[in-house]
């Protein structure tokens, strides 16, 4: 059974607004899209905002591991839309109906946040490209859905690249936040390349050191990046230059890390508004109709 047209177009209001205020990176890209799928990318979002912040309410782990097992059960609920109340479940619900949103990654990204919460560490770099996967690459499989109408995603290996670029994000996301992660007890940085760059386990300090493994950690996020853009040549216009707005962003992020290393220690770096604006209108430019997904 499904709800009222009226009822799913407020709980998509509430994604949309939720998006606005908490996506300073994602909502320059996602405007970019026709409602439709803006309206389903808002829905993703506003789940995987509400995921992300019960991994970082500091409370005791084990409330915070049942509140995303009962996230989990509302993710049963989804065959009867009529049986949801919360207007975050009703929107995504109904997105995967229209878009079959692969209900695998969903589980992924409440994996990927557990992790989080029981305050895994990664002794090498493949183990936190898996950790990647499941909080971002997750979201890529996602979001790809979206841009091609559910169907066609697994062709042509999009789904994989859109995987490398949700991980490029995070690993871009991970050394922009290096200091606030410092602070909650949180490491994600590989203790293999802690010790080969002569760091010490929370990397404090300005030393040369640490600014050597910014940047060679930074090298790595490139690689990624290099890699999962290849996923724009197989996306429609406006699909392609919502992904470019968004990478754009971020790759103009990982490139001030590059250049001043030592800086994501002192604050967290971030574009002013006018620059993300501007990527957007650049996306909008730089996309071609040559799209063979969309």
């Amino acid at each position: 059974m499904t709800l009222p047209a009226l009822e799913v177009e407020r709980a998509y209001q509430r994604c949309e607004q939720i998006t606005r205020h908490e996506a300073a990176n994602f909502y320059y890209g996602i405007r970019l899209l026709p409602r439709p799928k803006r309206q389903a990318m808002s829905a993703v979002y506003a789940f995987a905002r509400r995921v992300d912040d019960i991994g970082d309410d500091g409370g005791e782990p084990s409330a915070q591991l049942a509140a995303l097992g009962h996230l989990r059960e509302m993710l049963l609920e989804f065959e009867d839309e009529a049986r949801l109340e919360d207007p975050v479940m009703i929107a995504l619900a109904h997105a995967h109906r229209q878009f079959s949103l692969p209900a695998d990654a969903l589980e992924l990204l409440i994996d990927g946040v557990e992790m989080d919460v029981l305050g895994t560490r990664y002794r090498t770099f493949d183990e936190l490209v898996g950790y990647c996967r499941r909080v971002a690459g997750s979201v890529g499989r996602l979001c790809l859905a979206i841009f091609c109408d559910g169907g066609a995603a697994v062709r042509n290996g999009a789904h994989a690249l859109a995987d490398d670029l949700g991980v490029a994000m995070q690993l871009t996301n991970i050394l922009r936040d290096v200091r606030e992660d410092r602070e909650r007890g949180r490491v994600y940085l590989p203790a293999e390349d802690l010790e080969r760059f002569g760091c010490d386990e929370l990397i404090s300090g300005r030393s040369a050191q640490t600014a050597a493994l910014i940047r060679f950690e930074a090298a790595r996020a490139t690689e990624w990046f290099d890699r999962g853009m290849q996923l724009i040549d197989l996306l429609d216009p406006r699909s392609a230059a919502c992904v470019l707005a968004m990478t754009g962003i971020y790759r103009s992020i990982l490139e001030r890390i590059s250049r001043e290393p030592a800086e994501v220690l002192e604050r967290r770096i971030s574009l002013p508004a006018w620059e993300k604006t501007w990527v957007a209108v650049r996306s909008l430019a730089a996309a071609r109709p040559t799209g063979v997904l969309g």
